[in-house]
């Protein structure tokens, strides 16, 4: 090689020599400012720091990771699912187990309720015995999800007879609107949209309290109350007024980072026409060190009361709801937590207690509800709260609905929600909008009827019918491979559990002669095969059954209807028997089930079994090659096709 040759072979390479130091410290500096940026809560910055990584390398799993991470706090739900999904795709929750439950959670948000408890479920098996103590914290919470998924399809099909109303844009904005509170047709909430009074840090405007009068069935442009309230350079917010409405009790609150708030409450009288100045809440109120937010004057036990929330010391942990009994002289008695069946580990917030039928109303991240936030009703009796109801859908949504109260003349209701067909400037689901609805009007010891009578049977009912489509799956050509016969002395579950122990043997003819990353793909989609379908199918056919054992028992006459199919390998005919021996199967499950227990409710009528037509799937993509047995049988695909499938659940009363 000649000098020249030389020279340029040695330009070259220090030229790409320089290109990768310089993109390797772009990377790096990227990847620490996200680490500020996440640490700060400031999840807008995250995202967009990790984007730009992930636009230099998008191949890299830990920064799939981060970037999903940052924008599923930033509210960016599509994007946060995309990444999680791919992430999922390639580790299968080994190196990023956590994936698993935010994927849960963000398809829960989208009301695919079906396939979020599918994660749910599979973080518990995972999980449920961790040492580590935040992953066992968490499969705590995603088995409480996965019965949230069972209760959210419930609650859609049996809707309240309410008519949501969107209020319109005069009242609601592109930013955030919430903790409405109507006195005879003015409604007083809380906005983000003044853009003459920013924080300079941020550049994001300070909350403020706004007014909204209904004239001729039509909200008026919506205006700030009063200066002394709406101070300059702090978040006023959530306010709530005595008995006679001479008093507006509210909180102001300072910015801790990007997304956090610390809140004091303050007070203010109505003075001549005109409010006084505020004055802030003394203990045991306002505690130091604690954030204290979103009051609720009421009346309770005909004692006054202030309900607030507040992460002060003495709680269950998070926000929760406090209450303290007014005296005469506008003091404050101690403050009480509302107890463990309203209060959790995480957050209870947005108290609102109707003092007509003694109902505290509050929104919680924790119990059984459809979304993030649900709106929950607890009653007071005997001196305690008592267990929490959701409050229902669509009071409730699959995102975030708080902020609950009624208004003075006790016939129209009003929650904030981030619902969809909330308005927005940038992204769907990230600000609050205030919604309305009417209610039958409030009667002092009449419990209000939005939450409808427990039907016990009907109950377990709708569980039944939440688990349907059932699917259960089979190993190849079983029971009782290479017949004719329509029947089987064979029981499903036995079936299955032997099908079960077959795991090892997918694993190692589907990845057969493979090598990484195509192997552990492979492997992958076998595990989560088995674990995901399989398994899963038997553990709800087990639930399914504890249900009809229960139905039955009150009387009630069933009826179930099955239907088989079968993956394309073999004939029609032979397809057709095949799926019939799969039903009887399952019949026999039911027959032998509990020392037979079913079998008297089907002689008498109140059980029946009907059978749809059954055969190959249609249009199927997989292998029919009987000497391809990687793809025609051990293939998760062609193994998806080989089941049955419980379609229908009919009660006849």
């Amino acid at each position: 090689m000649n000098r020249k040759c030389i020279y340029i072979f040695l330009s070259v390479f220090l030229l790409f020599f320089i290109q990768q130091q310089v993109f390797s410290q772009t990377l790096k500096k990227l990847l620490k400012q996200g680490v500020i940026a996440m640490n700060e809560k400031d999840y807008f910055s995250a995202a967009q720091l990790y984007n730009q990584v992930i636009l230099k390398d998008s191949s890299n799993l830990e920064y799939q990771y981060l970037y999903a991470t940052a924008s599923r706090l930033n509210f960016d739900n599509d994007i946060a699912y995309y990444w999680y999904l791919k992430v999922f795709k390639i580790d299968n929750g080994n190196h990023y187990p956590e994936t698993i439950y935010w994927l849960g959670e963000l398809l829960k948000s989208k009301a695919q309720y079906k396939q979020a408890k599918k994660y749910f479920v599979k973080f518990v098996a995972k999980y449920k015995k961790s040492r580590d103590e935040k992953m066992k914290k968490m499969a705590d919470k995603a088995k409480l999800e996965s019965e949230s998924c069972d209760l959210a399809q419930i609650l859609i099909k049996n809707p309240l007879p309410i008519k949501i109303e969107h209020l319109d844009t005069n009242v609601n904005s592109k930013v955030s609107e919430y903790a409405p509170i109507e006195v005879d047709s003015l409604l007083y909430f809380s906005s983000l949209r003044d853009k003459k009074d920013k924080d300079k840090k941020t550049d994001l405007s300070f909350n403020k309290i706004f007014t909204s009068k209904r004239e001729n069935q039509k909200w008026q442009r919506a205006m700030e109350i009063d200066s002394i309230i709406n101070k300059q350079g702090v978040h006023n917010a959530n306010s709530c007024f005595n008995k006679d409405y001479t008093e507006i009790i509210f909180s102001r609150c300072k910015q801790k980072n990007a997304s956090d708030f610390t809140c004091k409450l303050y007070s203010a009288k109505y003075i001549n026409g005109k409010w006084a100045t505020p004055e802030m809440l003394r203990a045991p109120v306002n505690t130091e060190g604690s954030n204290t937010t979103q009051p609720c004057l009421a009346e309770l036990n005909k004692e006054t009361y202030l309900f607030f929330s507040s992460d002060r010391s003495g709680g269950q942990g998070g926000m929760d709801i406090w209450y303290c009994k007014r005296t005469s002289d506008e003091t404050y008695g101690e403050a009480i937590n509302a107890g463990k069946l309203v209060n959790s580990y995480e957050e209870e917030k947005t108290p609102y207690f109707e003092s007509v039928t003694q109902t505290l109303y509050f929104s919680s991240n924790h119990h059984k509800g459809l979304g993030g936030f649900d709106v929950f009703k607890s009653d007071y009796k005997t001196d305690a709260f008592k267990a929490p109801e959701n409050a229902g859908y669509p009071i409730n949504s699959p995102l975030n609905d708080v902020y609950y109260s009624n208004n003075s003349k006790k016939d129209k209701a009003y929650i904030s929600s981030n619902r969809v067909g909330s308005y927005f400037e940038e992204k769907q689901s990230c600000c609050n909008d205030i919604y309305a609805f009417a209610i039958t009007p409030l009667v002092i010891d009449k419990p209000d009827t939005l939450v409808k009578p427990v039907d016990s049977a009907m109950i377990s009912i709708n569980q039944m019918k939440v688990l349907v489509p059932l699917t259960l799956y089979f190993h190849n050509d079983q029971p009782d491979a290479k017949t004719l016969a329509i029947t089987t002395k064979k029981n499903y579950k036995a079936t299955c559990e032997a099908y079960l122990a077959m795991r090892e043997q997918y694993l190692k003819e589907f990845a057969k002669d493979l090598k990484d990353p195509d192997k552990t793909a492979a492997e992958n989609k076998v595990e989560n095969f088995f674990e995901d379908s399989v398994q899963a199918g038997l553990n709800d056919l087990e639930r399914f059954a504890l249900l009809m054992e229960d139905v039955l028992k009150r009387g009630e006459t069933i009826k179930i209807t099955m239907k088989g199919f079968c993956s394309p390998l073999a004939s029609t005919d032979y397809n057709v028997n095949l799926a019939k021996r799969r039903i009887s199967s399952l019949q026999n499950y039911f027959n032998q089930y509990k020392n037979a227990m079913f079998v008297p409710y089907v002689q008498s009528g109140k059980l029946i079994y009907y059978e749809e037509n059954v055969g190959e799937l249609p249009a199927s993509k997989q292998s029919d090659n009987y000497y391809d047995t990687r793809n025609s049988i051990y293939n998760p695909g062609a193994a998806a096709e080989r089941k049955i499938q419980i379609i229908a659940i009919s009660e006849i009363r």
